[in-house]
């Protein structure tokens, strides 16, 4: 008796790694409460084979070379200076392979990604001046230099805000000193604070000492008043020689100036700025732009334009940053 049903077992168990063979686990398990036996209905919840392991490893590993964007160095361009490097992206097999080894058989894979960062960064190109982001990365900074024009930065905070957007604000230090609360308001709303000198000179007209000075003095009251660690000096006017890179470099900053200018000092209608931005802003632009009626009059619509180019708003430190804009961009 013992004998025969030892034998049953056994061609039950045969019957039962035939059909996992041939039909997967879903045709095992269903045989399993066809043969309302515990022990056999166990076997159905095996890990996947060793062999469907590797062979969904395989097929990410293949798909993941196709997938590859490689990084772009870092550069120095003849019209343009530095050019900041962009992260490559790449898929993280071993993510990806895990998030998936127990999906079930039907479902589209999802691919996990991870940045490859550029064999030459900004920092290796040793002092030389910036005027835009890589092209390849698809955001544009605004860059609000304040010396004056106190009475149209608290609509242009509102339209920014309103529009989730953050710039980045170059303080001339006289401004800063006497206009500290102003200053903390704009900081309360998540820009990003930099360095315009001191007292709005033609930098390339001083020497050493009183270059170094201008921006030494406006350097301690951002960190003094605001707590500030910055990265960037824009020189007054645009105005600058070789040696205002070096002494802003001595203080840890490098020299950035602008891609597209809104020459809004001279009061041009909002329309034509709009209509100037609409035109050329491009990957990796960089916005100048002061408080004036102007600007303030032309920001929503400045917005407008850029967005509606694809193109994201971002700080002049994440637009001049390696960094991806997002992940999405290599995903087919």
């Amino acid at each position: 008796m013992r004998l025969k049903k030892g034998i049953v077992m056994l061609l039950v168990m045969s019957a039962l790694l035939i059909a996992i063979k041939l039909n997967g686990p879903l045709s095992a398990y269903v045989f399993a409460m066809k043969q309302g036996d515990a022990a056999v209905l166990a076997i159905s919840r095996l890990e996947p084979s060793a062999q469907g392991k590797a062979s969904l490893l395989e097929m990410i590993q293949a798909e993941a070379a196709k997938k590859r964007v490689a990084p772009v160095d870092a550069r120095v361009d003849r019209v343009w200076k530095a050019i900041p490097g962009y992260n490559g992206l790449e898929v993280d097999v071993d993510r990806t392979y895990r998030l998936m080894l127990h999906a079930p058989v039907n479902e589209p894979i999802r691919w996990m990604y991870r940045e490859v960062a550029p064999k030459v960064g900004l920092d290796d190109l040793g002092r030389v001046p910036i005027y835009k982001g890589n092209p390849n990365k698809p955001m544009v900074a605004l860059m609000i230099n304040v010396a004056w024009g106190n009475e149209y930065i608290p609509f242009m905070l509102q339209t920014l805000k309103k529009e989730n957007v953050k710039a980045t604000f170059f303080f001339d230090g006289s401004w800063l000193k006497k206009n500290t609360t102003l200053a903390k308001e704009i900081q309360a709303e998540g820009h990003e604070l930099s360095n315009h000198a001191y007292t709005h000179p033609n930098m390339s007209q001083l020497d050493r000492n009183a270059a170094f000075n201008q921006i030494a003095k406006t350097e301690a009251l951002l960190k003094s008043t605001l707590h500030v660690t910055n990265h960037w000096f824009a020189p007054p006017s645009g105005d600058f020689n070789q040696m205002t890179v070096d002494v802003a470099a001595e203080q840890g900053l490098k020299t950035v100036l602008w891609t597209l200018d809104t020459v809004d000092w001279k009061h041009p209608p909002a329309y034509s700025i709009i209509q100037k931005v609409r035109t050329r802003v491009e990957p990796g632009s960089l916005i100048l732009m002061h408080p004036t009626d102007s600007s303030s009059s032309a920001l929503k619509g400045i917005i407008a334009a850029i967005k509606g180019k694809g193109l994201l708003l971002g700080t002049v430190s994440e637009t001049l940053s390696s960094d991806r804009a997002s992940l999405v961009e290599a995903q087919p």
